[in-house]
């Protein structure tokens, strides 16, 4: 895969001036002598990439979701070279802020994205990603809307021990620099100044593709064809690839993709059980993780699932991504009004986790999880450890 290559890769032309000059600087907590590859390089072993960090699981270079929780639920964020599918919940309120967040951290970090939508203009999007949380002040409205003052201490304690949160404590925020993943406040707006300072690029379906394209039959529909060679040419041209170092500094494409498989891809599985383009969306995303495999990018897709029919296209598309979660919002539902669920907005179901470099998928201990869209922040907690906490508990 293109991140194992990335993170085996070393320093080349500047490999013997950093050993020369840093012979004699050696620590304690450096390997003296040559290393396996018989050479005395004491340069660094992984490339530097603002915004990644390599997996202590396996070395899989990593990016942030954009949800401190999530990443830690998919083993420390989401690996390069892999596919993450949210299947969007009924009213599509909550995925697209999961995607939102995805490309905010994208621009916090200075990485390139490439954002794909067939209802809005990219351009839009972009200026409704929510605001990062940076500065002293952020952390205080963050700290008030995590902790509710007016609770009494007692039940504070009593929720500490009786529900499993994963979202990590409040001292952890740190600065921009010294932290994996941000926290970003969902009622702010992105500085307009990191927009212009970012590196994008925008695919908006009614404005690539022509209503009079013929297609073959048996093949993508116009839409996903235009669309992976979008994705194609910003790989080869900004030489995410891997075939020729790039000229600036090494960075990573974020791709984000909205709406996949909907009608207005030009897609018909929403439509009909047994479409005539049953098997385009199958083939796009088996092209698309080719691409992803041999170059340094991530990408991210939100698709409406449960408007698909056929349970077998489902099936066929869990099996082309990496890590599928499931979105599932207490709207219009009898959970809504279920005193059990009365502290949450919804559910998510964690479907799949990458198997990298793995015989077997890790799979997560916790698998009751809930989700909850406070007036800043969405959070995500396990709801049921807390019943069985209390049901077991000893007066």
């Amino acid at each position: 895969m293109a991140a194992v290559a990335t993170c085996g890769s070393g320093v080349g032309t500047t490999g013997s001036a950093v050993a020369t000059a840093s012979k004699s600087n050696v620590t304690s907590f450096q390997r003296r002598g040559p290393r396996a590859s018989g050479t005395n390089d004491s340069g660094p072993r992984l490339v530097s990439i603002a915004g990644t960090r390599p997996s202590v699981r396996n070395g899989q270079l990593l990016v942030s979701t954009g949800l401190p929780a999530l990443d830690q639920l998919l083993g420390g964020g989401l690996a390069i070279g892999t596919v993450l599918l949210i299947e969007e919940d009924k009213y599509n309120i909550y995925s697209p802020l999961l995607f939102k967040c995805f490309l905010a951290e994208g621009i916090v970090n200075g990485h390139t994205l490439l954002v794909a939508s067939a209802k809005e203009d990219p351009a839009n999007i972009l200026q409704e990603l929510p605001a990062p949380l940076l500065d002293d002040n952020s952390k205080k409205e963050f700290d008030e809307d995590v902790y509710n003052h007016k609770t009494p201490e007692s039940n504070i304690k009593m929720k500490i021990a009786w529900r499993y949160q994963l979202l990590p404590k409040m001292e952890q925020i740190g600065p921009v620099s010294s932290r994996f993943g941000h926290y970003y406040d969902a009622s702010k707006r992105i500085p307009q100044e990191l927009i212009e300072a970012s590196n994008w690029h925008g695919f908006f379906l009614p404005e690539k593709i022509s209503s009079v394209l013929k297609v073959e039959p048996c093949s993508l529909t116009p839409g996903y064809i235009k669309l992976l060679q979008f994705i194609q040419n910003i790989i080869y041209e900004e030489r995410f690839d891997g075939s020729n170092p790039q000229k600036k500094q090494r960075n990573v494409l974020r791709i984000g993709i909205q709406n996949l498989g909907s009608p207005l891809w030009g897609d018909d599985i929403c439509c009909a059980e047994n479409g005539s383009n049953s098997h385009s969306l199958t083939k796009f995303l088996y092209v698309l993780r080719g691409l992803l495999r041999t170059s340094l990018s991530a990408c991210i897709i939100t698709m409406p699932t449960h408007l698909i029919q056929n349970k077998a296209i489902i099936a066929r598309v869990t099996n082309l991504s990496d890590i599928v979660i499931g979105l599932e919002s207490f709207i219009g539902s009898e959970r809504e009004t279920n005193p059990l669920y009365k502290d949450y907005h919804g559910l998510i179901h964690i479907r799949q986790i990458p198997r990298l470099n793995n015989l077997i998928c890790d799979e997560s201990d916790v698998k009751d999880l809930a989700f909850k869209l406070k007036r800043k922040l969405f959070t995500i907690e396990g709801w049921r450890k807390s019943l069985w906490s209390f049901s077991n508990l000893k007066i």
